[in-house]
Formats: structure tokens, C-alpha cells, sequence
């Protein structure tokens, strides 16, 4: 066994240090045993996913597939995350994405899949006692070649995404459901340009509509919590996002007029400028919503 000496009195001196600024360290503690984390489960295969002859991470996520020892099945991903959770404080969750639906060789797109093809994760959370978050899959799909998803104008492109997200919330509520404890549906979408567009306003028109159509059914808040994701800027997407930080604050107020489902901000630490930190966001994103979803990261 690892001699703990060293660290035990290297905290016990920290514990010390953080009294004399009237810091309860052991409170702290307590306080964050009870905190959930939701971790990704994607950092174990390198955004690769599980379904049949599935295209791999695109759409500005900075991930080849290609990391050695990576879980090949979603009994192996299970398997490295049940050695991560045995090893963090705290009763954390787990975040899935759609594209790690286990299809048993059904023949369905992602338009259509079902609460059944996450019967597998469900069950293993459940037996852990933990809650599931979930997101949509906008990305890793031939209908996403062209890096423009719900503000396609192409409407073939438009609505089968939009048939997926309608399907991604209707499982998320469904987790939520079964494992009684609220299921956070992330919405995040890689549509952008590496070059200036002629026309700013066309996209952004267009993912206003998707999402009134997708947001116009709402769920139990007791099982299902929707969020959106904003973005600076991202790999094949520099020049213009559609579902910028502008857009979907003012997508909030526009859905709380129109009687909609009004979902939750989310911040990611690592789309932002490299000037700009979230500390600032926050506190005024607060006077506006109840709520924020953060991936930590950095």
C-alpha cells in the first residue's frame, strides 16, 4: 500500500492555513460530497461513439477517434467509468450523447432512436444509484457534412435534425423518469463557417424556427431540464457561429414571451476568447435566468 503520510500532513497544514482565514475545511468537504458532477462519457473513447459505422467526431471538436486503449463497446466504456467513479468523491452522474446508443445491429437512424437502444445505460446507472444527463448528437453524421444542422436551409437537412433533437429529449425525459432524478438535455449544434457569410441573418432565422418547433413540447421539469449551448468559435467554424452567445440570450426572452419552454444557459469554459473568462457571464446571465448549466474545463 501507497505510503499516505506525506499527503495526509501536506493537507493537514493546508487545513491549518485555510483556518486562520476563517475557512472550514472539513465543512467545505461535506459540501462538496454532496455536490454531483456530470461527466462526460465521451473522454473514454475519444468522441468515437457506439453506433454501426458511425463517421467519428466533426463539426469543430478537436478529436481524431484515435486514442490507444480506448473502450471499443459500451460494456468497456461502462467498465472505465465505474473505475473512474470508484475513484472520485461524491455520488456523481454520468453525461451520455445520442451517438452512444447500443443498436444490437437494428438498422434506424438517428432520427429515430429510442429510449430502448439506452436500456443498457439506464440499467447500469440505476444499479449505481446515479442520475443520466444527455445530449443530442449534431455532428458524426453525414447529414452534418456541411456543418449547418437545425440552420440548414436545406429542409431535408433542417428537419432530420430536427427529428433527432425531438427524439433526444423525448428519451432524456424518459431517464429522468426512470431513474427519478431531473435528466439535463444539453442542446449543442456545430453549425458555423470558416468564412464570412453574405447573409448573417438567413441561419440564425433558421435555427430560431427549429427550436420553437422543437421547444413547443414541454416536459415534467421533474424529469427532464433543457439547456443550450452557445459557442465563440470552433474547428471549421471560426469566422461565424450561428448559435452564438447573442443568439440564444436573446432566444430566452424570446421563448419566455412566447409561452415556450424556456431552457437553461449553458457555458463551456473552453469556447470562449482567450481574453474573456465566464466569472463575468454569470452573475449577469443570473438576472435573466434561474439556472446555468458550465462544463468545466481548463
Amino acid at each position: 500500500m501507497a505510503d499516505t503520510s506525506v499527503i495526509q500532513t501536506a493537507f493537514e497544514a493546508a487545513r491549518q492555513t485555510y483556518a486562520a482565514y476563517g475557512v472550514d475545511v472539513d465543512a467545505a468537504l461535506d459540501a462538496l460530497d454532496a455536490l454531483s458532477l456530470s461527466l462526460h462519457c465521451w473522454q473514454g473513447d475519444d468522441v468515437t461513439g457506439l453506433e454501426t459505422d458511425a463517421a467519428g467526431a466533426s463539426g469543430g471538436i478537436m478529436a481524431t477517434g484515435n486514442y490507444p486503449g480506448k473502450a471499443r463497446t459500451g460494456d468497456e466504456l461502462r467498465q472505465d467509468l465505474d473505475r473512474t467513479l470508484s475513484l472520485l468523491p461524491g455520488r456523481n452522474r454520468v453525461n451520455l450523447h445520442m451517438m452512444y446508443a447500443e443498436l444490437a445491429g437494428e438498422a434506424v437512424d438517428r432520427d429515430a432512436y429510442d429510449t430502448r437502444h439506452f436500456r443498457k445505460w439506464i440499467d447500469w446507472a440505476r444499479a449505481r444509484g446515479i442520475g443520466l444527463d444527455f445530449n443530442a448528437t449534431c455532428f458524426g453524421h453525414p447529414m452534418a457534412a456541411s456543418n449547418l444542422t437545425l440552420s440548414n436551409p436545406d429542409e431535408t437537412v433542417r428537419s432530420f435534425w430536427v427529428r433527432h433533437v425531438k427524439a433526444a429529449r423525448r428519451i432524456a425525459a424518459d431517464i429522468g423518469r426512470e431513474l427519478g432524478t431531473p435528466c439535463i438535455h444539453n442542446l449543442w449544434i456545430p453549425d458555423g463557417m470558416k468564412d464570412q457569410p453574405a447573409d448573417r441573418s438567413l441561419y440564425r432565422r433558421t435555427l430560431l424556427a427549429s427550436l420553437d418547433e422543437i421547444f413547443a413540447e414541454a416536459y415534467d421539469p421533474a424529469f427532464l431540464r433543457d439547456a443550450v449551448e452557445c459557442k465563440l468559435f470552433g474547428i471549421g467554424s471560426e469566422s461565424y457561429v450561428v448559435g452564438s452567445h447573442e443568439f440564444y440570450m436573446g432566444y430566452l426572452g424570446h421563448a419566455r414571451a412566447a409561452g415556450r419552454v424556456v431552457p437553461m444557459p449553458t457555458l463551456d469554459m473552453g469556447h470562449f476568447h482567450p481574453t474573456e473568462t465566464i466569472a463575468d457571464k454569470i452573475p449577469s446571465m443570473l438576472l435573466y435566468s434561474d439556472e446555468l448549466l458550465v462544463h468545466v474545463s481548463r
